[in-house]
């Protein structure tokens, strides 16, 4: 018997886990002292009226002989799947909804699409990066390359045609850093992807923070995409189901490789490995896409985006060089003083209380960079700044 040793490959400890565990030890050497959390993507507004309505009632339903459910239907519901089209046809996508597949999130999917893809295929991933998408693929044992994001391209990586790869992640808005591809930019990615019969893995989490109507918020909003990307979405952020999970992933019909159609490997896979999404949070999901589920998860939107135009100010103010926050709740910004990410990690916890997520934790490119969430309650938001501004001119 052996284990999967590419797990010996990994990091010792998961970002996250590595940050609670920093400021657990931070709360017990301080008993009593606060601290606010900027650092997790985790929302704090809570459900939205009509959602919480669509679930009730589901429940309802579920306590009924007449109306009880049982296993749902395979890829989601088709009531679902046919609001998600409806929500595409929106941006001027058109969808079936057999190209629609529901699931708990999209980082359980970004990892589990692997599923159909050989080990021997080259992932090209930009840097920084959510680590879910490295991390899953040295699990596999696959061949990482990367593509580098610095200050000079704003984080924004473009395509070498000289580099050849098989798998290719894109994010955006970008997570960590805030960062949103225009139309002419994922142009160029999706036409790389062409030429070398490769297939983007595009994470489209934090689309619904898109302000500027220019910017696409669909990758299937650029011409030939549907031949070479899949797209993945999560109601974690958009509608506030960190804790309540559910997502979906798109793969066109059109998407082939060696002449077999990556939906029908994907319905496979699912079918085997996952048993849906439960009846009651689907309904809630469907009521997010309703004139009025989006109405109401639009004003928790704003909300956030006005935090994240507060923390974006305040670092304009202190000098403080970033990116991020007009088009997405992440703010990407340089640790002053020539410090390493950690090190400005335990600055802002010791001096001010503050938790944020040291870019180091991104990859090779986040080192001397942070990032800030704007996912946090108002007033912590406005005391964190405050105390930033308060202090700024002596330490900052």
């Amino acid at each position: 018997m052996n284990i999967n040793y590419n797990y010996n490959n990994l990091k010792e400890s998961y970002l996250f886990s590595l940050i609670d565990k920093k400021l657990n030890e931070y709360k017990a050497q301080n008993p009593g002292k606060d601290a606010i959390r900027l650092g997790i993507g985790d929302v704090t507004l809570p459900l939205a009226p009509v959602i919480v309505e669509a679930m009730q009632r589901a429940v309802l339903e579920m306590g009924e002989r007449s109306t009880f459910r049982g296993y749902g239907e395979e890829q989601g519901y088709a009531f679902l799947r046919q609001a998600v089209c409806a929500y595409y046809a929106k941006k001027g996508v058109a969808l079936s909804d057999s190209e629609v597949f529901i699931s708990d999130g999209a980082k359980s999917d970004l990892g589990n699409i692997l599923d159909i893809f050989s080990i021997n295929n080259t992932v090209l991933i930009p840097d920084p990066v959510y680590p879910v998408y490295v991390d899953t693929n040295i699990m596999a044992g696959r061949k990482i390359i990367y593509v580098n994001g610095n200050e000079e391209n704003s984080f924004l990586p473009l395509p070498d045609k000289n580099v050849k790869a098989d798998i290719i992640y894109l994010c955006s808005p970008n997570n960590p850093t805030g960062a949103v591809y225009n139309k002419k930019q994922l142009e160029s990615w999706v036409s790389y992807a062409l030429e070398q019969d490769a297939v983007i893995l595009f994470d489209s989490a934090y689309e619904i923070f898109i302000q500027d109507q220019s910017l696409p918020t669909s990758v299937y909003q650029i011409e030939g995409a549907r031949k070479c990307a899949i797209e993945f979405c999560s109601l974690s952020k958009t509608a506030g189901f960190t804790g309540t999970r559910c997502g979906y992933t798109v793969i066109p019909h059109e998407l082939n490789r060696d002449q077999v159609s990556l939906n029908k490997l994907w319905l496979r896979r699912q079918t085997t490995k996952f048993n849906g999404v439960p009846y009651i949070v689907q309904r809630g999901a469907e009521a997010v896409f309703s004139d009025e589920g989006l109405n109401q998860i639009k004003a928790n939107i704003a909300y956030y985006m006005q935090n994240a135009k507060l923390i974006a100010n305040t670092l304009k103010k202190l000098g403080i060089w970033s990116i991020g926050g007009e088009n997405s709740p992440y703010i990407w910004l340089k640790c002053t003083d020539g410090m390493s990410s950690w090190d400005f990690f335990d600055y802002l916890l010791t001096q001010f209380g503050i938790v944020g997520t040291p870019g180091a934790g991104f990859g090779a490119n986040g080192e001397g960079f942070f990032r800030l969430t704007a996912f946090g309650d108002r007033g912590n938001i406005l005391r964190a700044m405050g105390k930033l501004t308060r202090h700024g001119d002596q330490t900052m």
